[in-house]
């Protein structure tokens, strides 16, 4: 396995077989977590039958690699003729090429040979202005994408971009410059692509938005930036064996993480959970597992608060509060291995005597004992702290680590008696926003 989960730092008790475990006071027993774990059988023997006979669309995807050719093809094409692409989406259809591109431009530019990808998710005038004014049109390209084909904000976003990339390079070769993803039917988008002549790519109708981060939506504009789809796939496809393998629960890593979950909210009330990496290029993964982990579990008064955070630099704003505010959070703390990673501190800059600790080190030592002083005192005051260790951070981690917190994500819900793949809340909130804007004419 790409990485390692260790529970050890969430049990109020002592757990047989841990090494210098240290029982935390806000967690649970190995009783309780254990009858927790009973509940996950049936929803475990759910997800290795629909595993095994692919009856789960999002199983047969990961699954598979026969769709990256596809993926390829597209990807070279978009490689070579533009210099920038603006992914044009909202949520999901954004998070997920998102947090894949995060491997190859943690915010200083692409890669060298590969286009800049900008992800446009909102629909603040300013930014869209800004954007349009910054890119040369001649030289980008869009990708829309939208499952439903109806979403409002992605739109408006297709329509004006539309519009300014008409009056640049003139209506005949405006749809060359455009690329649409969205679900098989009649929708407005897909209406709007075929009229003006726009190539649509299918998005998977039976893989709901925040399911599809490793689809063709999240691996497309990956591809374009530059990232390895074939070893993302592969890092899924490793958490599926895994799971498909385990005889028991315990045995598979997303089940032992969802049955913590919903232990501490049974037994210590812990209605927020706190997912932090010590790792710059997982801040977008973490805004990518707010969504999957709100939308799919906070339903009919049930389900726990996600938030994102980063060390170090959350060190200096929410940790006063995650040491000493309310008892109501589980912590999952995120690393990789960077001791001895970055040039040496100089002695000649740094001859201060009471900053000889930081002479000869690097910023991996600063950060890999910030994230340990962090967990240490996190479990010191109480708070139990699961742990996620990658071996390297790289697509085949991402892959596998995007994928366990989907199973983990579909094991909770299960737990706690809801879908984990609709969001009836949410609807009403979007014919409202039509109903407003018809009424303004």
């Amino acid at each position: 396995m790409s990485y390692r989960q260790s529970l050890k730092s969430c049990f109020s008790d002592p757990v047989e077989g841990a090494e210098k475990q240290i029982p935390v006071a806000g967690g649970v027993t190995q009783a309780q977590f254990e009858a927790v774990l009973e509940e996950c059988a049936e929803p475990l023997h759910k997800l290795q039958s629909m595993y095994r006979d692919k009856t789960l669309p999002l199983f047969k995807l990961l699954s598979q690699t026969e769709d990256l050719t596809q993926i390829e093809t597209s990807a070279g094409r978009w490689r070579s003729a533009f210099d920038t692409v603006v992914v044009l989406g909202t949520g999901a259809s954004s998070l997920a090429g998102r947090t894949l591109y995060s491997l190859s431009d943690v915010g200083f530019g692409p890669r060298k040979g590969s286009p800049d990808v900008l992800f446009l998710d909102n629909v603040d005038p300013n930014t869209m202005t800004a954007m349009l004014s910054s890119v040369d049109l001649a030289k980008t390209g869009f990708i829309a994408i939208s499952k439903s084909g109806e979403t409002a904000e992605t739109l408006a976003q297709f329509f004006i971009a539309a519009r300014a990339l008409d009056s640049k390079v003139g209506s005949t070769r405006m749809p060359k410059h455009f690329l649409v993803i969205t679900g098989p039917g009649s929708s407005p988008l897909r209406r709007t692509a075929e009229r003006l002549s726009i190539p649509v790519m299918e998005h998977d109708p039976g893989i709901g938005g925040r399911y599809a981060a490793l689809s063709l939506v999240g691996l497309l504009p990956a591809m374009i930036g530059g990232c390895d789809i074939r070893a993302i796939r592969a890092g899924a496809k490793e958490v599926l064996y895994q799971l498909s393998e385990a005889s028991r629960p315990s045995a598979g890593l997303p089940i032992a993480g969802a049955a913590m979950n919903i232990a501490l909210l049974r037994h210590q009330k812990l209605t927020n959970t706190v997912l932090m990496p010590y790792i710059d290029r997982l801040v977008n993964f973490t805004h990518w597992w707010r969504q999957l982990w709100a939308e799919s579990i906070g339903k009919m008064g049930a389900g726990t608060t996600p938030t994102p955070s980063l060390g170090t630099v959350d060190q200096h704003s929410q940790l006063q509060l995650y040491l000493d505010g309310p008892k109501d959070k589980m912590f999952t703390i995120v690393t990789a291995e960077t001791y001895a990673e970055g040039p040496p501190i100089s002695p000649n800059l740094c001859c201060e005597n009471d900053l000889h600790w930081l002479v000869g080190r690097t910023l991996g030592d600063l950060l890999a004992t910030e994230a340990r002083a962090t967990a240490e005192s996190l479990i010191g005051s109480g708070r139990p702290v699961r742990k996620i260790f990658l071996s390297k951070v790289d697509e085949t981690a991402l892959g596998a680590l995007m994928t366990h917190f989907m199973l983990e994500t579909m094991v909770a819900a299960e737990l706690l008696g809801v879908d984990a793949f609709d969001q009836p809340a949410i609807e009403r909130g979007k014919r409202l926003t039509r109903d407003f804007m018809a009424a303004m004419s």
